[in-house]
């Protein structure tokens, strides 16, 4: 097609958007705790159910493209980025006044809303990528998800604005690359399915899928799920905890995600060299080792190394996957990538963001239980967390961390700032925090030390323990390499094209 270019580029531009909603709801996780006084397992399930959501829609939408056709998704994904901006706006309010379990379905709603339309773009876009560039596949969908990291650049750079601009507000600006992509969405033509041209049937597209190949395809795509997008939603935070500084966990996580952009214009070359699984197995091993060398990490340029042997791991696993099923089935593509999508995003947002937020709770309850339990009873939160079949924790307060590293600060300023109004039922949530803080501030010299130790090695043991799942995916790509031998550089079409073209060509 004449205008696949601006197809191209509607595609690239959802991607932002997402990165840029998923990088800044990252950098807010630090003040919703202190502000709303979330543990670090709910947090965890705010930004999972975003993930969730992601997944379930993925599936749905990647069903319905044969039916409703690429362009109508997309109209109805804006309409979602829309709604999930809204949102943002009546959570403070809410939560004045209606407390935290209020404030929190607001939250995870707009996430999750957010996510719907995050999921209708991506079930659309990676087919239509493998539509428009048949021969090269791999190639573009890898450039085509360089779209997801700018995205992250550029919502690291907003969260700086933390301190001086509401949150709402620079959550919300992911609606400028939304207003882009539903412009060009509006004014261009999409091309058809194969299914919608006739050539294959919906039962045949399932068909094509049933083997053992797909099956453990599935499997590491829920590994790279888990370890991609369930790390990413907490690895600002945890690395900015790790050092000391927001932000330059923050300045890590726009480091990471500017690498993994300029990288992901070169995978068509390195997969004529080396084909696709061998990358993914070389990704696999790299991103195991990175993640474990974060948890030991203790200081800027050891962290900044780690940082980079982590991002060369992560960057080409998630479209070079869609890659490896769009050369192996590429007349089932929107079926198979709806599957993968979902199967990716429901095992980031089911296992990921909750379970390394649950891991972190439960290493740091456990270990300031054992080392200081006086000041675990002042801080504990006023409520259990479970996760799947794991035994119900109680962890640390985040509201209560807060006040005990600030002093107070923040909460006996926003006492003054209500003054004769804090008595309304609006300031019920601030009159509970003020009233922990007179009973408590005399411990406050005390307690301090010990919630910031806990909660330090609560991360650095929830990401140590995370470098299992690389390792367990490095193990399936082995298995397919070994048992399921690919030509070199994976479709020979599509090796002997990027050859020809060089290594971008956006």
């Amino acid at each position: 097609m004449e205008n696949r270019k601006k197809l191209l580029t509607a595609g690239f531009l959802t991607l932002i958007a997402a990165g840029i909603g998923f990088a800044v709801r990252g950098g807010l996780l630090d003040i919703w705790s202190a502000q709303y006084g979330f543990t670090m397992t709910e947090l965890g399930q705010i930004t999972g159910g975003g993930l969730l959501g992601f997944g379930l829609v993925i599936l749905f939408a990647g069903l319905l493209v044969d039916f409703v056709g690429y362009k109508n998704l997309l109209v109805l994904a804006m309409v979602c980025h829309v709604v999930s901006a809204v949102m943002l706006f009546f959570a403070t309010p809410i939560f004045n006044a209606a407390g935290k379990d209020a404030v929190y379905d607001v939250l995870f709603w707009s996430a999750f809303i957010f996510a719907v339309g995050n999921g209708i773009c991506e079930a659309v876009i990676n087919p239509l990528t493998a539509a428009l560039y048949p021969k090269q596949k791999t190639h573009y969908l890898n450039i085509l998800h360089a779209g997801w990291p700018a995205g992250l650049v550029i919502g690291g750079l907003i969260v700086f604005a933390k301190e001086s601009i509401g949150w709402e507000i620079l959550l919300a600006t992911y609606l400028i690359p939304v207003a882009m992509y539903g412009v060009i969405t509006l004014k261009e033509t999409f091309p058809k399915t194969d299914a919608q041209e006739g050539s294959i049937s919906y039962g045949g597209m399932f068909a094509s899928l049933m083997g053992p190949f797909f099956m453990i395809l599935l499997v590491a795509h829920a590994c790279v799920g888990y370890v991609e997008l369930g790390t990413d939603s907490w690895i600002n935070k945890i690395t900015g905890g790790i050092l000391s500084s927001a932000m330059l966990g923050t300045a890590l996580f726009i480091y990471t995600s500017l690498l993994m952009t300029g990288l992901r214009f070169f995978a068509g070359p390195i997969v004529h060299k080396i084909s696709s699984l061998g990358l993914l197995l070389i990704s696999a091993v790299t991103g195991a080792t990175g993640l474990y060398l974060i948890s030991i990490g203790d200081s800027v340029p050891f962290m900044f190394f780690a940082a980079t042997v982590y991002a060369l791991g992560k960057t080409f696993l998630w479209p070079t996957m869609l890659g490896v099923v769009g050369e192996r089935f590429p007349k089932s593509a929107t079926v198979a990538m709806a599957l993968m999508g979902f199967i990716g995003m429901t095992s980031a947002g089911l296992l990921g963001g909750p379970g390394i937020g649950y891991k972190q709770d439960y290493f740091a309850s456990k270990y300031i239980q054992e080392n200081n339990p006086e000041t675990f009873e002042r801080v504990q939160a006023p409520n259990e967390n479970s996760f799947l079949f794991f035994p119900a924790i109680t962890g640390i307060d985040g509201s209560k961390a807060g006040m005990l590293s600030d002093n107070g600060e923040a909460v006996l300023k926003d006492v003054e700032i209500a003054a004769d109004q804090i008595d309304d039922k609006a300031f019920t949530s601030l009159r509970e925090k003020a009233a922990w803080w007179s009973e408590n501030e005399e411990f406050a010299k005390t307690d301090a030390g010990p919630v910031a130790e806990a909660t330090l090695y609560g991360s650095r043991m929830a990401i140590r323990v995370t470098a299992l799942v690389p390792a367990t995916m490095a193990v399936l790509y082995l298995i397919l390499l070994l048992a399921f031998k690919a030509p070199a550089g994976g479709h020979t079409e599509e090796a002997e094209e990027i050859a020809q073209s060089g290594p971008a060509e956006y």
